[in-house]
């Protein structure tokens, strides 16, 4: 096991090879993420009875804060080196990343089982094939960025 972790810290040391394995992190973070929304969001709707919207709002707050702790922790490793104020900015900037695509999500939820008649179970679904993708993008270029060089010791 040691063994696999020193290749693996080797890699993201790695010049040509960092981006990649920071990019595959990322989405192994954002997989975990998105099934603790969905099972959140159909617990809350299929198991608690609530409202799909509401249900929404809290899937929505529960992902995006594990989204944070794992992305700062695991994929660019700048949770430990934070202090408690840098730690809100970036959960901030994580939150307004996560809610820009959190109110498309909502709108576009609405128009799936409003107007297309689709179900509130699967059409969350639909809308992970365009939040994903922008999710990554304001992550990566915003909300965490300069995260790797800083846990590489140095500013981009």
């Amino acid at each position: 096991m040691q063994k696999a972790k020193d290749m693996l810290v080797r890699l993201e040391n790695n010049e040509k090879y960092g981006k990649y394995v920071q990019f595959v992190k990322f989405g192994i973070v954002g997989v975990s993420n998105t099934l603790i929304s969905l099972g959140v969001y159909w617990f809350c709707f299929y198991g608690l009875h609530m409202h799909y919207q509401l249900a929404n709002i809290l899937a929505f707050i529960i992902s995006v804060t594990n989204a944070y702790y794992w992305n700062s922790r695991y994929v660019f490793k700048s949770g430990e080196k934070r202090g408690i104020n840098e730690h809100a900015k970036a959960y901030m900037k994580a939150f307004v990343s996560y809610g820009a695509t959190f109110l498309l999500s909502t709108a576009l939820l609405t128009l799936w089982v409003e107007v297309c008649h689709i179900s509130e179970g699967v059409a969350p679904l639909i809308n992970l094939l365009i939040t994903i993708p922008l999710n990554f993008i304001l992550n990566k270029f915003w909300a965490f960025k300069g995260d790797k060089g800083r846990a590489k010791g140095r500013e981009e």
